[in-house]
């Protein structure tokens, strides 16, 4: 009955605005726009960008949607105000793009910047949690965003942020492990950039005797790859494994992660045997096979990874590195105890 209530709910919060868009759609391909261009351009535009807004907004008031999703409605109208408008026709949508959508654009990173900062100092006056860059950024982007596109752009954000911003060592805490060190990770990771890199300027030379436009789209491609490397090889230092809050967060950089309650784990095992690959087996690292675990954790009840831009995959036995391996299960064995 509640679910039923709830999709009610938003068929409504969402559709109406949505029926209003597809009213002026249908208006600016209709033969009454072509009729009285200069009138409509500018009803339309104003619609699009301040009246259909304001009807989400009075709709979402009341409820628990953050009101900071109205942005990507303002952004979906001044798209279709784009497209549907002929170009002559765009004086008022160009004004609103170079005087009002940057001042929200800067609105926007103000208040991720101010909430990523908010997070920082939390953390540093509670001294049994550790920071984590990555997690606050998600839960400020979820409060902004919707829901579908946030780990999309936590990760390209996360990529730019590791790869290219945080250079500052991070010091281990007692509860902190590595799996990065003694792994052979970080050279392989290494060795595939510059892979990709000599492979980009070889294929750019071939392609481009065929299609410029082609080579250029290969090699942005190829570079982009790089970059998500980079990113994810500076992350895994950044990211250690710990041990906080009764709870186990296990991460591997930013292209995977999950968090276990001690109370699902069944044991922790000291293995660096082959495991046979199942529905409910996974690792922990990314690059699967090619990385070596030396534990495994097996759970009572199934728990949920989570991957590069959100993607979820199942698992009841998780194999995964641990530099310290034997202190990783003491602790862990002690809260399980």
């Amino acid at each position: 009955m509640n679910i039923d209530l709830k999709l009610q709910k938003n068929l409504i919060i969402f559709g109406i605005p949505l029926l209003i868009v597809g009213i002026l759609v249908a208006i600016a391909k209709s033969p009454i726009f072509i009729a009285n261009p200069n009138s409509l351009s500018i009803g339309i535009t104003f619609d699009l960008l301040l009246t259909v807004p304001l009807v989400y907004f009075l709709l979402i008031r009341k409820t628990s949607i953050p009101k900071t999703t109205l942005v990507p409605f303002l952004i979906f109208g001044v798209i279709i105000c784009s497209f549907i408008l002929p170009i002559e026709h765009q004086t008022y949508l160009s004004l609103f793009k170079i005087w009002v959508l940057p001042v929200v654009e800067l609105s926007i990173l103000s208040f991720v910047i101010f909430n990523v900062r908010k997070g920082i100092k939390r953390f540093r006056l509670n001294k049994n949690e550790s920071f984590d860059f990555f997690t606050t950024l998600k839960s400020t982007c979820y409060e902004i965003l919707p829901r579908g596109i946030v780990m999309p752009v936590v990760t390209e954000m996360a990529v730019f942020y590791y790869g290219f911003l945080n250079w500052r060592k991070r010091e281990l805490k007692n509860n902190e492990f590595t799996y990065h060190k003694d792994s052979g990770t970080i050279a392989l990771l290494i060795v595939v950039i510059f892979i990709v890199a000599i492979e980009t300027f070889v294929i750019h030379i071939l392609v481009q005797r065929w299609n410029n436009t082609v080579a250029w789209i290969l090699t942005f491609l190829s570079i982009y790859s790089a970059i998500q490397i980079l990113g994810l090889l500076r992350s895994m230092p950044k990211r250690p494994i710990s041990i906080e809050n009764a709870k186990l967060y296990l991460r591997y950089g930013i292209m995977n992660e999950t968090t276990i309650e001690f109370n699902n784990i069944e044991s922790v095992e000291l293995s660096s045997k082959d495991i046979v690959s199942t529905k409910g087996t996974r690792r922990l690292s990314i690059l699967g096979e090619l990385e070596s675990h030396n534990l495994v954790i097996r759970l009572k009840e199934e728990n949920i990874l989570y991957g590069l831009y959100g993607i979820k995959r199942k698992y009841k036995v998780l194999a995964l590195y641990v530099d310290n391996k034997e202190e990783f299960q003491n602790q862990v064995n002690k809260y399980i105890q």
